[in-house]
């Protein structure tokens, strides 16, 4: 996909993004089970299960979690996940990502074309 036709991202999942990973679940792979983590972890493959961490977790284009999610931040970039999400700071979804559960999270971002299927609770920010 070229630069021009990209849904244009935060400067948080810009970071995410491009920054270092501490791990990289790639396509065409399967993880079942509880994922704790420091740091940015990126999964373009399958989890189901739960995420546990204080850092940020990207979900790329072609992942699929079926998961319980509590986590620092979650950049949802274009894939699916299935469980309820709990983030201290931030949920960012963008299109064509797909989002089945409820979020709860200080700050929230879904993009036009985005499709959430959940309620949504807005709480303060985790001074932690």
């Amino acid at each position: 996909m070229s630069d021009e036709t990209e849904t244009p991202l935060s400067d948080r999942a810009r970071t995410a993004s491009a920054g270092e990973l501490n791990a990289l679940l790639g396509r065409g792979t399967r993880f079942e089970g509880k994922l704790t983590f420091e740091g940015r972890v990126r999964i373009d493959g399958e989890l189901v299960g739960e995420v546990f961490t204080d850092g940020v977790l990207v979900v790329g284009d072609e992942a699929v979690l079926e998961a319980s999610v509590e986590v620092g931040t979650l950049i949802v970039r274009g894939g699916t996940v299935r469980g309820d999400i709990v983030a201290r700071a931030a949920v960012e979804v963008y299109a064509p990502g797909r989002v089945y559960g409820n979020i709860t999270a200080a700050e929230v971002f879904i993009d036009k074309g985005v499709l959430f299927e959940g309620a949504c609770k807005m709480v303060e920010r985790d001074p932690g």
